[in-house]
């Protein structure tokens, strides 16, 4: 390798084995990659709620154990397949042996057998890919609950955000009306009650701030820790996406036939323990048919073999059975208690699921009345904010120009910053209602099982907040 300088940059020139090349692309290449998320550029960048939620569902500890499970579950389904494919063994008894021994030292032996039929082993086929429908619904239903949790997470933050630049301007006119309050005092225009009142507020108004600070650091530690990445390189995208619900829907949605997949996932598990009840129910007075085959090659040299030989002497170096064995259980109490459990256990996880179905329900009619009703509160809230906006406009015009009244009450830039004070107030309600409404409409997809699908094509932003007060 050369490193040759030129005017502006060093220019490298280098021939590389292809063995360094699989170097590099096995530790440079993820090395580079990593250090984008320290690069300045990326740590000024904003992350969408779309991007955080993927990006927790991407590290997720849950989701990974649920796919594990899904791995698990798919593996028993084999299991139970796989019954009916031989299992061939091959081993050896090397060894001597002293005295008479009905099993002489082999040099090899071969065993093969495998299940022919079974009653009930299709019904634990069945039971095994029920099993499996249900480790996939949840799978969907932990992404679920992950995209739930980070895209709270991420408004909780955003919120938050809000109110700390809200009551920081507060806190400003606060202590503008303070600094008024005594001037007037001195000047004999205000009582000392009047100076106690605006500095008490200014007071309220700095642990308010301390608490916005706090919220704002655990909100911002939170979300990191979700989504993995460093809180100093976490900055959001203030919009969401459009109204992900329609507020004039009637009928819940329904996933896989069921209320949401955490349901559809009992009913399947409900029902592979229902197919295991049956396969545990049809045992007693069904033959099982089994194929058995073995080959046994005997250790000729050894005393154990010539001794067998000479009581035995139709035994011959090589042997081999191949046959089917059938079984046919007639008394076996262990079974029939087994099958007892297996159909209560079936019961019971079947009534779970329909208390499940009925709970999942009523929490989405709850969230869709609570969906208009916080709806409403925000128009509220919008437009006392909005009248309060007015209210402020009025008073800084008549400082300006005076009421046009001589016998009516002047404007005193101590009123003011009372009104600025009172339309902040408004602003942070309005904060608060569309902080609540967006965590219903996120609780509600959760609880119909559309918030991923959802969130795959929110690209259209919609503000909100409102704008900020020159």
């Amino acid at each position: 390798m050369s490193i040759r300088p030129t005017s502006s940059f060093l220019s490298l020139n280098w021939t590389l084995q292809p063995a360094i090349l699989g170097t590099m692309r096995r530790f440079i290449l993820p090395l580079t990659l990593s250090s984008l998320f320290l690069c300045p550029n990326f740590m000024g960048a904003q992350i969408s709620l779309t991007t955080a939620v993927d990006l927790a569902l991407r590290i997720s500890p849950r989701v990974q154990g649920a796919q594990a499970d899904v791995i698990k579950a798919n593996a028993q389904v084999s299991q139970t397949l796989d019954a009916y494919v031989p299992s061939i063994t091959v081993g050896a008894g090397l060894g001597q042996a002293y005295g008479f021994s009905p099993n002489p030292p082999t040099l090899a032996t071969v065993s093969g057998g495998g299940l022919v039929f079974n009653a009930s082993q299709s019904f634990y086929i069945r039971s095994a890919r029920a099993g499996l429908n249900a480790a996939r619904l949840a799978l969907e239903d932990a992404r679920e609950a992950v995209a739930q949790d980070a895209a709270l997470a991420f408004i909780a933050l955003n919120h938050d955000q809000q109110r700390e630049q809200a009551i920081d301007q507060q806190a400003g006119y606060a202590n503008a009306l303070a600094t008024i309050v005594q001037a007037r005092v001195d000047a004999g225009q205000d009582s000392p009650i009047d100076l106690t009142r605006s500095k008490l507020t200014a007071a309220e108004l700095r642990v308010a701030i301390l608490k916005a600070h706090d919220d704002v650091a655990y909100d911002r530690e939170h979300l990191a820790r979700l989504i993995g990445l460093p809180p100093t390189a976490l900055s959001i995208d203030p919009d969401f996406p459009v109204s992900p619900v329609a507020f004039n829907a009637s009928e819940p949605t329904a996933a896989h036939g069921y209320a949401n997949a955490a349901v559809a996932s009992a009913f399947a598990s409900a029902e592979a323990r229902r197919q295991q009840a049956a396969g545990d129910a049809r045992y007693h007075f069904w033959p099982e048919f089994n194929l058995v085959a073995q080959y046994q090659r005997y250790a000729t040299f050894t005393d154990s073999f010539a001794a067998l030989q000479k009581l035995n002497g139709t035994i011959k170096a090589d042997e081999g059975v191949f046959g089917v064995q059938i079984i046919l259980p007639i008394l076996d109490k262990g079974h029939s208690a087994k099958a007892r459990e297996s159909a209560a256990v079936a019961s019971r996880t079947f009534h779970d699921a329909q208390s499940a179905q009925m709970d999942a329900l009523d929490g989405q009619s709850r969230l869709r009345h609570s969906l208009a009703e916080l709806q409403a509160q925000g128009e509220v809230a919008t437009l006392q904010q909005q009248l309060a906006q007015q209210q402020l406009d009025v008073t800084r015009l008549q400082l300006q120009s005076g009421s046009g009244d001589p016998n009516a009450p002047q404007m005193t830039p101590k009123d003011e910053q009372k009104a600025r004070i009172a339309e902040r107030d408004k602003y942070l309600a309005v904060i608060d209602a569309s902080f609540q409404l967006h965590q219903a409409e996120i609780q509600l997809l959760r609880q119909t099982g559309d918030l991923e699908t959802w969130l795959k094509p929110a690209t259209t932003p919609r503000p909100t907040t409102v704008s900020v007060p020159q």
